[in-house]
C-alpha cells in the first residue's frame, strides 16, 4: 500500500477541484490511526455526498474549518 503522504498528493488536486473543499491535510483518529482531514468551507450537502470515506485504504475525515484567508 502507498504511504498516507504519496495518496494525500495523489488525490489533493482532485480534492480541491470539489466546491468548498478549502484545504486536505493529515492527522490522527483519537485511536491513533492515520486519516486523510479535508477541510470545507462550510458545510455542503453535495459536496459531503461526493467526498469518499476512505482513499487507498485510509479514512478520510471531513472538518467544517470555515473560509481560508491568504496571510498578508
Amino acid at each position: 500500500m502507498a504511504g498516507i503522504r504519496e495518496v494525500k498528493a495523489a488525490y489533493e488536486a482532485r480534492l480541491l477541484a470539489l466546491p468548498g473543499v478549502v484545504s486536505v491535510g493529515l492527522g490522527r483518529s483519537p485511536e491513533g490511526e492515520d486519516v486523510i482531514v479535508v477541510g470545507l468551507d462550510r458545510a455542503r450537502p453535495r459536496t459531503l455526498a461526493a467526498l469518499p470515506k476512505a482513499l487507498a485504504g485510509y479514512p478520510v475525515r471531513i472538518e467544517i474549518t470555515g473560509p481560508v484567508k491568504p496571510l498578508d
